[in-house]
């Protein structure tokens, strides 16, 4: 019987889950996916997925990929499949056929995050779980000017989580700018890859070094010490959206 490989995107609200990743007990994204595959199938189906988002983090794009081994679906077809069985946080937005060889996760070029923030002095209920809200507004001129020095190669110890697995801290980040999108203030960043917690540790940090007034370039400064404890606070996943991935393929 032949297989096909098959490219989904992803859409869900992370705030009542504990992450992307199979764990032994939470509630996790990719085992609702899982789980529905499994129904369609009537045997349990793997998925690979181009990011591990962290507990509480949400995806407007997530790619994952699974192989199929059904003849009688075309590959178009498992959008409505898919969402006639997970629940209503999850959401599959496109699915296609793609090269048996495709991986979500390691044929992924770029990956693209974005950060809500909400600078207001009363959050609205309806933004609350979707926003990091502070009450006062930042200087956005400050704010592009500190997220200039992260661009490039660079050790991220200083923006890791205590506890981070990776040998190495070392990323690239092709972009990272703030921009205003209606009531909110969005970070966006563009890299290959990313450490746990990075992209919050960073947002927490330009939050913090915007609202002392203290020099932009101490990032850059903060960046070479390599120490976690120069850095500020870890910024809400709430505010933290895996926006899209990038393929050559498109």
């Amino acid at each position: 019987m032949s297989r096909r490989n098959i490219r989904v995107v992803l859409a869900y609200d992370g705030t009542d889950f504990f992450g992307w990743q199979n764990q032994k007990e939470g509630r996790t994204v990719q085992a609702v996916v899982e789980q529905a595959l499994a129904k369609i199938h009537k045997h349990p189906v793997h998925v690979h997925a181009a990011g591990r988002t962290d507990s509480g983090v949400h995806a407007a794009g997530q790619v994952i990929n699974f192989f199929t081994d059904l003849s009688s679906i075309p590959s178009e077809k498992f959008t409505p499949a898919l969402n006639s069985i997970l629940p209503f946080d999850v959401r599959a937005l496109v699915s296609e056929e793609v090269d048996e060889s495709f991986h979500a996760r390691f044929d992924a070029r770029l990956r693209e995050y974005r950060y809500y923030i909400y600078p207001q002095p009363i959050v609205p209920p309806y933004f609350r779980r979707y926003c990091h809200w502070i009450a006062y507004r930042p200087h956005l001129g400050r704010l592009n000017r500190m997220a200039s020095y992260i661009v490039g190669t660079h050790d991220f110890t200083s923006f890791s989580a205590l506890g981070d697995p990776n040998p190495s801290k070392v990323r690239t980040v092709q972009s990272a700018a703030f921009f205003p999108q209606g009531p909110f203030l969005v970070f966006r960043i563009t890299g290959t890859s990313f450490l746990w917690h990075m992209v919050r540790n960073l947002v927490g940090t330009f939050l913090m070094l915007d609202q002392e007034e203290r020099p932009p370039e101490q990032i850059r400064e903060i960046l070479e010490a390599k120490d976690r404890d120069l850095a500020g606070d870890t910024a809400p996943a709430s505010g933290l959206f895996l926006h899209r991935v990038i393929y050559d393929n498109g």
